[in-house]
């Protein structure tokens, strides 16, 4: 696809390497998704649609709220990869309601409306059909609390059509054993995310000032918290031995710093079946509980708060891993014996 009027600049790192910056046109955004991907064209076209949206008077539709929101504190405060999937939806939701009258809101039959426009997606795609419904309703959320609208359709509770979960997608001893086996520019962020358990975005724009020989310093994105997590012993040996050929620890094949698209791709060449990168989050929260880890200790490795941590061992992580049972009995039998022994 033509991309026409796509500035490129070229840059030289502090390290010496030799990157190229791509920016929607001269002077405008620039574009983050890896060249030529599908991400890449869709930021270029979302970044384009709001330079050529004409300005126009007030039409007392849903088309004006959704601009106000778009130039909102609100909008412009989420993390990059989250304002770049609100951008695809609402160029739905503009297709859809975008000329609807906002005194229609008041009507009580909409909610229905809108859950049946939620539905008729969802027989093709029902997980991008419930974020499509969650960001119309975060758009009215917006504009509700500031009272624009007349009635908020979406305020209460929705449920969910995608039921999909991972809570047993977790990896395996043969599974992890194929993170060893593989190219050192995947594995050192698979390895990460295992003995770190943070996210993969987190962990590509790691730097090694970040990195003191004991623990890495991490600015969690999305939840804004700064953990300190010390580094295990398998980990430090593999950071050690990682030659320090760019600003960020992990690097492509070509020694340049990862994209998260592109690392994305390389991803899924080489991901055990059935598992995503996602997954060895869970893995390692996973792991920590086997060892029996506390909660807290669990949230200052993750950054989570402690409820948060609760709901995801609960709900998300924590499957029927046998092992957390014989971990179980084995504390009982240790805490019998000292008891036998002090009486």
């Amino acid at each position: 696809m033509q991309t026409p009027g796509l500035y490129k600049r070229p840059a030289t790192l502090a390290d010496g390497t030799r990157v190229i910056y791509y920016y929607a046109w001269r002077g405008g955004p620039r574009l983050t998704s890896a060249s030529g991907t599908p991400e890449f064209i869709a930021e270029w076209q979302a970044a384009v649609a709001c330079k050529t949206r004409p300005a126009r008077a007030a039409s007392g539709t849903l088309q004006d709220i959704i601009d106000a929101y778009r130039a909102s504190a609100a909008f412009k405060g989420l993390a990059d990869e989250t304002r770049k999937g609100y951008v695809r939806c609402i160029t739905t939701i503009e297709g859809e309601y975008g000329d609807l009258p906002i005194k229609a809101l008041a009507n009580p039959a909409l909610r229905g409306m809108m859950l049946d426009w939620r539905d008729g997606m969802a027989m093709q795609h029902p997980r991008q059909a419930d974020y499509r419904l969650s960001v119309l309703q975060a758009i009215l959320s917006w504009a509700w609390n500031r009272r624009r609208i007349p009635a908020h359709p979406l305020e209460r509770n929705l449920a969910r059509v995608y039921r999909g979960t991972r809570v047993d997608k977790v990896y395996a001893p043969a599974d992890l054993a194929l993170i060893d086996a593989m190219p050192a520019h995947i594995r050192l962020p698979a390895m990460l995310a295992l003995e770190t358990g943070q996210r993969s975005g987190n962990l590509l724009a790691l730097t090694w000032a970040a990195y003191d020989g004991s623990a890495l310093n991490i600015h969690q994105t999305k939840t804004g918290a700064r953990v300190r997590v010390p580094v295990t012993k398998a980990l430090k040996a593999l950071l050690d031995a990682t030659p320090r050929i760019a600003v960020t620890i992990c690097t492509t094949s070509r020694g340049t710093p990862w994209t998260g698209s592109g690392f994305k791709t390389s991803w899924r060449k080489f991901q055990p079946a059935g598992l995503t990168f996602h997954d060895l989050r869970g893995t390692a929260v996973t792991r920590l509980a086997v060892a029996g880890c506390t909660t807290p200790e669990i949230v200052s490795i993750t950054g989570h708060s402690l409820a948060s941590v609760e709901t995801i061992l609960e709900k998300h992580y924590l499957h029927s891993d046998p092992r957390i049972a014989e971990s179980a009995v084995i504390k009982l039998e240790k805490h019998k014996a000292r008891t036998k022994a002090v009486k």
